[in-house]
């Protein structure tokens, strides 16, 4: 069966389905969250979208109390999964997009949205391949379920609650990172900065802060409240702008400075590819204030996270082989006078990292700098054997597609939902070159790639799954 041939003739139909579903906003919504609807509307509309597009192939489908959902085909007691998900994380500032984010413009052969490549570009790629597997007619001795998550941008509440009521897969992939296959997944902690010193609002410089929407991405806006600088404070703020090659505002309001700066938005696995609007205004305040709470905040972050993305001042730093550096991003950094300051970080350990070891010292060092360190969240390092027989296949499926045999398998720092399953990996839609921008605005997918995904996705289906 000629994979790619056949995904060739379904350009028109996988097009149209991707711009339906990039056109659902599927940030998760505190607004519209219920006991019914646990991530608010967007996500549920994007799962039920997908779930009546099974039911319309006349394919097994379920909704497990709108927080996942799952599409089936195929007999037998082994079940292969495909673990994707519909939610999107926020779209940041919308004046850095060139197209509409909800529009699914296509241009230069490519479709623009957010959520293109991350994750709805891939799950329509693997949807499509199971439709073609379906409509061949080939006999399949493992049943093929596509596991649809509504919450893996903030936090996989979605799969850990749909794994308390299904099965788990005997094998399976996910379609949201790389090519040719990511058999390593690094560790992903949330944790939290929390100074111990308040200020007088009457005395201290720095009134308010704040920067960032999510944990997992690159702040690319931040905003400070100050009062009582020195009269060359305007001066010196355009100064450090231009030698950073920064855009940025600077408002009066009676006795208070408003101050801006952009940043770029970036993926959190990734931070040294995005430029960190909190950081930067810190590193500026830094030069600026002297007051006690004020002067420790933005000393704090300054020290520790301004061009360097390895927490080394805190001797969080660590790599090894199999997954490289660990990395840490500042995803949402706030300050409040009379409540202090904050630091949400998302850290991307190696496989190896010694956690508990590093924390405690971490924790240690915090102190001595007035800030406690506490543990939001935790997941732990996923690593699968080069010489595994899921690895050996997917690769070999892969390297005959697209005549790549030069690529080695992949370690990544994003969380994807392989680290879910006992035996799991992710398995791309990203080809090797091609610049990775999700969580990024102008978020795209090359049309040219998604075919070539979806045809490489069916083989998969019909290799792990088909009679032999």
């Amino acid at each position: 069966m000629d994979w790619l041939q056949a995904a060739k003739e379904r350009q028109d139909e996988l097009i149209q389905d991707l711009q339906e579903l990039v056109q659902i906003n599927s940030v998760l919504d505190e607004n519209t969250i219920t006991t019914e609807v646990p991530f608010g509307d967007g996500p549920l509309k994007a799962l039920e979208w997908l779930l009546t597009k099974g039911q319309a192939e006349g394919l097994q489908t379920k909704n497990i109390d709108n927080y996942a959902g799952h599409i089936q085909m195929g007999e037998g007691e082994d079940l292969l999964g495909i673990l994707c998900h519909v939610d999107v994380v926020p779209v940041g500032d919308e004046t850095n997009w060139t197209y509409p984010p909800f529009s699914g413009t296509v241009a230069d052969g490519k479709l623009f949205a957010r959520g293109a490549i991350d994750d709805k570009g891939p799950t329509i790629a693997a949807w499509m391949a199971m439709k073609l597997v379906k409509d061949a007619g080939i006999e399949l001795n493992k049943r093929v379920r596509m596991i649809i998550g509504t919450d893996e941008e903030t936090g996989f509440r979605c799969v850990d609650h749909y794994f308390k009521h299904e099965e788990m897969p005997t094998i399976g992939f996910a379609p949201d990172a790389d090519f040719p296959l990511i058999n390593a997944e690094k560790g992903i902690a949330e944790l939290v900065f929390s100074q111990n010193r308040t200020g007088d609002a009457s005395k201290e410089q720095l009134l308010l802060f704040n920067a960032g929407k999510r944990p997992n991405m690159v702040p690319d806006f931040a905003k400070a409240t100050v009062q009582f600088v020195s009269p060359q404070f305007e001066q010196n703020f355009h100064t450090f702008l231009s030698k950073n090659q920064l855009e940025g505002s600077l408002l009066i309001e009676g006795s208070h400075y408003i101050i801006t700066i952009k940043g770029k938005a970036a993926h959190a696995m990734e931070p040294e590819k995005g430029v960190n609007a909190a950081v930067y205004l810190t590193a500026f305040l830094q030069q600026e204030l002297t007051t006690e709470a004020s002067k420790q905040f933005v000393d704090f972050t300054a020290d520790v996270f301004y061009q360097d993305h390895y927490g080394n001042k805190l001797d969080l730093q660590f790599e090894d082989e199999m997954s490289g550096k660990t990395t840490l991003n500042p995803g949402i950094i706030t300050y409040d006078v009379a409540k202090g300051g904050s630091m949400v970080i998302s850290m991307r350990y190696s496989v190896t990292y010694p956690f508990d070891e590093k924390i405690t010292e971490a924790q240690r060092l915090a102190v001595a700098k007035g800030f406690s360190l506490d543990i939001q969240d935790d997941s732990k390092p996923h690593y699968v054997s080069e010489d595994d027989a899921l690895i050996q296949t997917l690769a070999d499926i892969y390297r005959r597609q697209t005549g790549d045999y030069e690529t080695p398998l992949l370690s990544t720092g994003g969380g994807t939902y392989a680290r879910v399953m006992k035996k799991g990996v992710a398995f791309g839609m990203l080809f090797p070159g091609e610049p990775d921008v999700a969580h990024r605005a102008d978020e795209f997918v090359v049309i040219e790639n998604l075919i070539k995904a979806t045809a490489i996705y069916a083989e998969a289906i019909v290799k792990l799954a088909g009679n032999k």
